[in-house]
């Protein structure tokens, strides 16, 4: 399967240092584009990963997928300090929630 550019997760950004839209893509990480538009950024960050991608496929390396194509589960495993982990359960007991609830509902609502 041949990855679309388009498919990538960019932004551009007003750079003060440089005095210029810089754009950047979360996949490529090492790789920006500065330009007096955002849209010339955009642009030549998408020619840039355009042969990225191209001299990946050569070489045979792995092609990064982009964010909006992978499969995420759901889950994930964080450690957190007993200290931390006693105050959660009893907070979440307090609002008669297990901690997986309450902690979804803050992540919900930091967002």
């Amino acid at each position: 399967m041949r990855t679309e550019i388009s498919h990538y997760t960019y932004r551009v950004t007003w750079s003060v240092e440089d005095q210029e839209f810089v754009a950047t893509c979360l996949e490529f990480p090492s790789l920006s584009w500065l330009a007096s538009t955002q849209i010339e950024a955009l642009s030549g960050l998408e020619q840039v990963i355009a042969e990225a991608l191209e001299d990946l496929r050569d070489e045979g390396e792995t092609i990064p997928e982009p964010l909006s194509e992978r499969h995420y589960s759901g889950k994930f495993n964080l450690r957190v300090g007993e200290s931390l982990h006693r105050r959660l359960a009893i907070e979440a007991a307090e609002e008669q929630l297990s901690i997986n609830q309450l902690i979804v509902r803050r992540l919900t609502n930091a967002s």
